[in-house]
């Protein structure tokens, strides 16, 4: 199992409709696929599942790792598609704790969502490199960083990519797959011109060439609880995240070349 974290400096970045949309990807190109929310405002379950806040979650696990696996996972129509809420224990410790402190348990988690042969993990963190969101990047494979395009998102990569150099330090195998330009309007020329100012401020492989563009699609489907492409005028949309989807599994495959390949 790959686990991939989605992870931002700040909130309002669009991090919940790319961890839905980009794990329904997933799943549609036949791979068994989890998608947990690990963010205490529960957006993930609250857009796939209005009782989410009734049910035992990931929180709750960390609070007692004795819940069996199969009390957290709930399944979804497709039958590759599957998550794990928040739960009910979401205030638990989720950004005050310090560094390590839930770490243990978060690799258990992943351990035991490994054994039930999932292919890949996505993860919907809180916003920020602290409490919980610090230990589940010091476990991932790897993560990706949605970035809003307006001009005060883009001067917060510099110092979040600074914080995930440090937490290689406990994670030297993490992956930086890199950042996705989200809520991009290229006829507003501030966000056009911020989405040009990441582009020369970052290195090209550390960009997704795939950017998701402000849509009132995403709202409309968060609203009913579904994946964009579920939505009857929703295939278009549905088709960026395809984009992504196959960036992502080239990278991994890149990765993966590269650490097996050891020069003499």
């Amino acid at each position: 199992m790959i686990s991939i974290a989605i992870v931002s400096q700040k909130g309002g970045v669009g991090k919940t409709t790319l961890s839905v949309n980009l794990a329904h990807a997933f799943a549609r190109a036949g791979l068994n696929t989890l998608l947990v929310d690990a963010d205490p405002q529960g957006s993930v379950g609250l857009s796939l599942t209005r009782q989410s806040r009734l049910l035992p979650g990931f929180y709750d696990f960390l609070a007692n790792p004795a819940i069996p696996m199969e009390r957290l996972i709930v399944p979804t129509r497709l039958e590759t598609f599957s998550l794990v809420a928040a739960g009910q224990a979401s205030d638990y410790d989720a950004g005050n704790g310090s560094t390590g402190s839930h770490l243990a348990r978060v690799r258990a988690f992943l351990f035991n969502a490994s054994a039930r042969r999932y292919d890949i993990c996505l993860i919907d963190t809180a916003a920020g490199l602290f409490g919980v969101t610090n230990d589940i990047i010091s476990t991932a494979d790897a993560i990706i960083i949605p970035q809003q395009a307006e001009p005060l998102g883009i001067r917060s990569v510099p110092k979040l990519l600074e914080g995930l150099n440090r937490l290689r330090i406990t994670n030297p195998r993490l992956n930086v797959l890199g950042v996705c330009l989200t809520m991009l309007q290229q006829d507003l020329a501030e966000s056009a011109e911020a989405a040009s100012a990441l582009r020369q401020l970052l290195p090209e492989e550390m960009l997704f060439q795939t950017s998701i563009h402000r849509d009132d699609i995403f709202i409309r489907a968060s609203a009913k609880g579904l994946p964009v492409g579920v939505l009857e005028n929703g295939k278009g949309a549905e088709t960026v995240f395809d984009s992504l989807r196959a960036e992502i599994q080239a990278k991994l495959v890149r990765s993966r070349a590269t650490a097996t390949y050891q020069p003499h």
